[in-house]
């Protein structure tokens, strides 16, 4: 059964750090379009970054340059690496796949993706 699984979320103050780490379980993320979206209880989920079977990656306005995604297909894990943290920031970070295998999807919405895991909270404080 396809299962992902978030950590590394935490608390930082405002230009700080975090790297989140997406174990994936049951299928390999190289073939599958991957993303990273956040949710605060304000605001529907939102997509933050992706990256292609084939490497490509996608970003959100709000975070370009501030924001990689990468992978480790040995491990099957996805990562995304946050600096220059604000407190806009904050929220439940989620990864999921896409429902295609192969796909390429060149927006981020949420209701293309699917096997959502659990989520990771980061906090930004000013």
């Amino acid at each position: 059964q396809a299962q992902l699984v978030e950590s590394g979320g935490g608390s930082v103050q405002s230009g700080g750090s975090l790297r989140l780490s997406c174990a994936a379980s049951g299928y390999t993320i190289s073939s599958y379009y991957m993303g990273w979206f956040r949710q605060t209880p304000e605001n529907e989920r939102e997509g933050v970054a992706g990256i292609g079977s084939d490497g490509s990656t996608n970003y959100a306005d709000s975070v370009k340059g501030r924001f990689t995604i990468s992978r480790d297909m040995s491990k099957d894990t996805l990562y995304l690496e946050m600096s220059s943290l604000k407190p806009e920031d904050t929220a439940m970070y989620y990864c999921a796949r896409g429902y295609r295998r192969g796909f390429h999807y060149t927006l981020l919405r949420a209701q293309d993706f699917t096997s959502w895991g659990q989520g990771t909270q980061v906090t930004v404080s000013s």
